[in-house]
């Protein structure tokens, strides 16, 4: 184990080869929770929050963090078209059949939110409960047209210093409390370290999926998805900034989930980074399902 996690390595159902971050016992009673990153990043994103989890002194509890295909440590596809969430859905079920997790706390950021929201149809004994990181059954346009401006498109920093001053300049108005220690976090899942330099921790063919995407053209319905979540405690996490989940969608949300639990993260946009506060919220959150 290095870094606090073990490697967990398991094939698609296409034989491609995936990754996931494994952290805490491998064999414990507590609850496990399942972390799914967004469209472009990793199982880094997660480590400050299965850290915590992991190593909670009274309840210990395993946490994993899958790689989608072509992100972070996973086996990149040579057919871009399957960068599709319903491809990535059948991933994230090998992996938990892989892993031996039946049951789960999901902890969904954006796309990540919207997997979790699929397996709520596919396999719902599967969640005990579900965090979505700013993302819902609707989804703002305008958010996904600046995501699909800098996806794939972004200058090759020398450093992640100045990976962190590139990803401030196209998302200061999203995070404008951000540190240059936070920036360059931000910068760490972005891009990775090799004996060449810094390279995309993703797969530059991903903008491709992107690239279809026409404002003027209405999103798909997600919320019969949404639906399928009513039978679980949720709780939705919305940055005050946000510009994918909209104030009148969580009002929505509460609205037809009687069990939801709506935060506001302030100062911050699409998506919360999931340190600081929120990782004891998101334990109690944890706590309150597995008691349940």
């Amino acid at each position: 184990m290095t870094g606090g996690y073990r490697d967990f390595y398991v094939s698609g159902g296409d034989g491609l080869k995936l990754y996931a971050r494994d952290y805490g016992p491998a064999a414990s009673d507590a609850l496990p929770v399942v972390c799914l990153p967004g469209i472009a990043r990793h199982s880094e994103d997660f480590h400050a929050l299965a850290s915590a989890l992991a190593a909670d002194p009274r309840r210990p509890r395993r946490v994993l963090a899958p790689d989608y295909r072509g992100r972070g440590r996973s086996e990149w596809d040579k057919d871009w078209r399957r960068y599709d969430v319903r491809v990535e859905l059948d991933d994230v079920i090998q992996t938990l059949v892989a892993a031996g997790i039946p049951r789960a706390v999901f902890v969904g950021t954006s796309r990540g939110g919207i997997i979790a929201m699929g397996l709520g149809a596919l396999r719902p004994a599967v969640l005990a409960g579900v965090v979505l990181n700013d993302i819902g059954p609707a989804i703002d346009a305008k958010g996904l047209m600046r995501i699909r401006g800098y996806v794939g498109k972004l200058p090759t920093p020398r450093s992640l210093t100045e990976g962190g001053q590139i990803l401030k300049q196209i998302m200061d108005a999203q995070f404008p409390r951000f540190t240059a220690q936070q920036w360059e976090g931000l910068a760490r899942g972005m891009w990775k370290e090799t004996d060449g330099g810094l390279v995309l921790a993703y797969d530059p063919q991903l903008m491709r999926t992107l690239e279809a995407f026409d404002p003027e053209t209405p999103l798909p319905d997600l919320w019969p998805l949404f639906e399928g979540l009513k039978r679980v405690p949720t709780m939705v996490l919305r940055g005050a900034n946000s510009d994918i989940l909209s104030p009148a969608t969580v009002k929505r949300m509460k609205s037809l989930h009687p069990r939801l639990e709506a935060v506001t993260v302030a100062d911050q946009g699409h998506a919360p980074v999931l340190e600081g506060d929120l990782i004891p919220r998101i334990k109690r959150f944890v706590e309150m399902v597995e008691a349940a």
